[in-house]
């Protein structure tokens, strides 16, 4: 099951957050800009779970 690769920081609502974009995310996929995850301490407010940076997908029909 691949992760839901969410456009917006659930804090501020910033729409800017592609999937290419950094992002942090909770083990819930709960997503935060980094600017917002820096200010709560990368503690996920909805679960109380560590934010960490969201892995990037390879762009379609690359080759790695």
């Amino acid at each position: 099951m691949a992760l839901e690769m969410r456009d917006h920081c659930e804090k501020c609502g910033a729409a800017e957050l592609p999937p290419e974009a950094a992002a942090r995310i909770c083990s819930y996929e709960c997503t935060f800009c980094p600017a917002c995850s820096e200010a709560m301490r990368h503690v996920c407010p909805n679960c109380g779970g560590e934010l960490v940076p969201r892995p990037r997908r390879a762009q379609v029909g690359s080759v790695a």
